[in-house]
């Protein structure tokens, strides 16, 4: 058969996925997981929750599915969605936004991403910022818009970025700074001081800030600061969240974008010929969700720190080297005490030794960079309690 050149080499090369013969290979994250069905190995690889939501986000997507509100939304959303995100962010950050002129409802935060990405790049002379290690699919949705990736590193253990690096990184070519905050996968929530570096960047060189902000509500520390609220950077600031992490509810896809309406037109110009419309009947459970008392949002992160807590002690006593994250689903451990040397070949054998399925930091790293990674692995505590006591009870074996 002919070769099939396109946009599918320029993403799979720019995700990594290229193998040798040029052909697509598997993510890790499948691989890791094929791996855990194989060897019943308790999976902290991808970061789903192993529990429901909320019983009253649950209960009103079913009245909804009852209520036959399943056929296509308005493009931009439902307008009770649009109008829960406007006083989502009104009540969290003080943020007032237009529910019918800048918000769009879109099929989970990557699609968002995807649809910024291609509105906003202009051809192959733009340049995209993002901090390294990074989300897989940024790596690929720069690719599939044409531009070149530039990254910025984020050293262990504090992973956060060097501002004279970042000050490098951003130049005249850069269209598009994408801040990942919370951040996965290392769980680092970023300094006030790069919030603010990335802000006066963006200003300088007339850049767009495109943010990811799906861990918003699972930080530990201080509360979240969208880089939209911040002096100068809402009138060039596209955010982005969804519901899955919110509330338990990942594989819903229902996700938001926001920001000055010139930018959102431009997202949904593309985002209509993405997916169209989506999840009809889960957008009035996430707006339910989003009206839930302040009550919720404070212990969903309270129960996380937890389990954050329980998995780390759990990974210290079996001998690894932890950073301590401040928000997110996701610990990084450094897996040189235990023996490795190659993270990648450390988690491939690291559920028949032990019974636990992890994924190495270098599946999230796409420079040249990831002999700085080379040990380091990321583990995911959104499971249950039993859950994570049984993993770090088997990875006690490793000490």
């Amino acid at each position: 058969m002919q070769d099939i050149p396109g946009a599918w080499r320029r993403t799979a090369a720019g995700a990594g996925l290229l193998g040798r013969d040029g052909r697509p290979e598997p993510t890790i994250f499948a691989e890791m997981s094929a791996l855990a069905a194989r060897t019943g190995a308790i999976n902290l690889g991808q970061g789903f929750p192993d529990e429901d939501g909320p019983a009253a986000v649950l209960d009103a997507a079913r009245a909804a599915i009852s209520h036959g509100v399943n056929q296509y939304p308005p493009g931009r959303g439902t307008a009770d969605l649009l109008e829960a995100v406007a006083e989502h962010q009104t009540r969290f950050y003080g943020l007032e936004l237009d529910p019918e002129r800048e918000i769009i409802v879109t099929a989970g935060a990557t699609e968002a991403l995807a649809a910024a990405l291609l509105a906003l790049i202009d051809g192959p002379d733009d340049e995209v910022v993002v901090f390294e290690p990074h989300y897989d699919s940024y790596a690929a949705c720069v690719a599939l818009s044409g531009a070149r990736l530039v990254t910025v590193p984020l050293r262990w253990p504090e992973f956060q970025p060097d501002l004279d690096e970042l000050a490098a990184a951003v130049t005249d070519r850069t269209r598009i700074i994408l801040v990942n905050d919370p951040h996965n996968p290392t769980g680092a929530v970023f300094d006030s001081e790069v919030r603010e570096e990335v802000v006066r960047l963006a200003q300088r060189h007339d850049a767009v800030i495109v943010t990811d902000e799906v861990y918003e509500h699972l930080v530990f520390g201080a509360p979240h600061v969208p880089i939209a609220t911040l002096p100068g950077a809402r009138e060039r600031t596209l955010s982005i969240s969804s519901g899955g992490k919110t509330f338990s509810t990942t594989g819903w896809k229902v996700g938001w974008i926001s920001g000055p309406p010139a930018l959102v037109d431009a997202v949904l110009a593309v985002k209509q010929f993405l997916t169209y419309v989506n999840g009809a009947p889960f957008q009035p459970a996430i707006a339910t969700g989003l009206r839930l008392p302040d009550e919720y949002f404070g212990e969903i992160a309270t129960t996380l720190r937890g389990k954050r807590d329980l998995l780390g002690q759990g990974l210290r006593d079996a001998g690894f080297e932890v950073s301590v994250p401040a928000g997110s689903y996701f610990t990084v451990a450094d897996a040189a005490p235990v023996g490795a040397s190659a993270a990648d070949e450390f988690c491939r054998t690291l559920p028949d030794r032990a019974g636990v399925v992890a994924i190495p930091l270098t599946a999230f790293v796409t420079s040249g960079r990831r002999e700085e990674y080379a040990t380091l692995v990321r583990f995911a505590a959104c499971k249950r309690v039993g859950v994570i006591e049984e993993a770090v009870a088997r990875l006690a074996a490793l000490a």
